[in-house]
């Protein structure tokens, strides 16, 4: 096993069960695991039942401390319905509700309107937006989406996004032959058929999510690039047969592996052809986006 393989299955071992010395995953650009810390929910009186319901929400916070946490949970309601669009919002209210300051109250209100959730007027104050307004691309609204409601519609527009983006990147990539980037994709590669073969399913999605975003980034294409964010976040939320990267089989790592070769060959169809494969092992993929026939 290389070192990087050795260093980075032992990192996330330690990430699981606690043990992670200072800095030592943050060499690796994977998403926060879920926050079982979240701000104190009081029951919810009166005429605004719904701003009681967030204990049950379960996605990942990638915030920290009240503010993101407050952030996590007014995002996850409105993506869910249970604020629905043009739903007033009452900075007053809010902060007495769940207990915390004005200012973070605030702050977290112009993040959610960052992201096209929220908007704020004056004389008109604080507002749900429709669905149409959201940043859909972002990846807490991709998470939040996949967690809720409309979780079955969020995978299959993720799973037809990735099957638009990651093919033309691996075909760009082909292109770019850096030793170095070939080197870091085949250590992912060693590294899931070690973690697989431990029945470690935390290091193969790490490494599985590393790979895919370095391949988007090696591609040479800035748009791609910043697309990066969004195949991470669909290999976090996944949670279901969507693409051959959700659970570790042989059959997924077989495929990394084509990729790799092409890529270091400088073939950039076969790259491209071992990526679709990939993102078609399963039927329910073939159903949404069906693979291209033999000819």
């Amino acid at each position: 096993m290389s070192t990087v393989a050795h260093t980075m299955m032992t990192a996330a071992r330690s990430a699981d069960s606690g043990l992670t010395s200072p800095g030592e995953l943050d060499r690796y650009p994977y998403a926060e695991a879920p926050a079982v810390d979240r701000v104190g929910i009081p029951a919810w009186d009166g005429g605004d039942p719904e701003l009681g319901r967030v204990g049950r929400r379960a996605a990942g916070s990638r915030g920290r401390g009240l503010h993101g946490q407050l952030v996590q949970q007014l995002g996850q309601m409105i993506v869910s319905g249970d604020l629905g669009a043009d739903r007033p919002l009452v900075p007053e209210e809010i902060g007495q509700r769940f207990e915390v300051s004005r200012t973070v109250v605030r702050e977290s209100l112009r993040v959610l309107e960052a992201k096209g959730l929220v908007s704020a007027r004056p004389n008109v104050g604080t507002r749900v937006r429709p669905v149409s307004d959201w940043n859909l691309l972002d990846p807490d609204i991709i998470e939040w989406r996949a967690f809720g409601p409309q979780r079955d519609n969020q995978r299959r527009e993720l799973s037809e996004l990735r099957w638009t983006i990651e093919p033309l990147a691996a075909r760009l990539a082909a292109g770019h032959g850096r030793e170095d980037v070939q080197q870091r994709l085949a250590d992912m590669v060693e590294i899931m058929g070690h973690a697989m073969a431990q029945g470690d399913a935390l290091t193969f999605s790490r490494a599985d999510s590393e790979f895919h975003s370095l391949l988007i980034q090696v591609a040479g294409n800035r748009m791609l690039e910043h697309l990066s964010g969004i195949v991470s976040a669909a290999l976090q939320v996944s949670g279901g047969p969507v693409t051959g990267c959700d659970r570790p089989n042989e059959a997924s790592l077989a495929h990394h592996g084509r990729i790799c070769d092409a890529l270091a060959a400088g073939d950039g169809a076969a790259a491209e052809a071992a990526m679709r494969q990939l993102l078609t092992v399963h039927p329910e993929v073939e159903r949404v986006v069906p693979a291209p026939r033999e000819h």
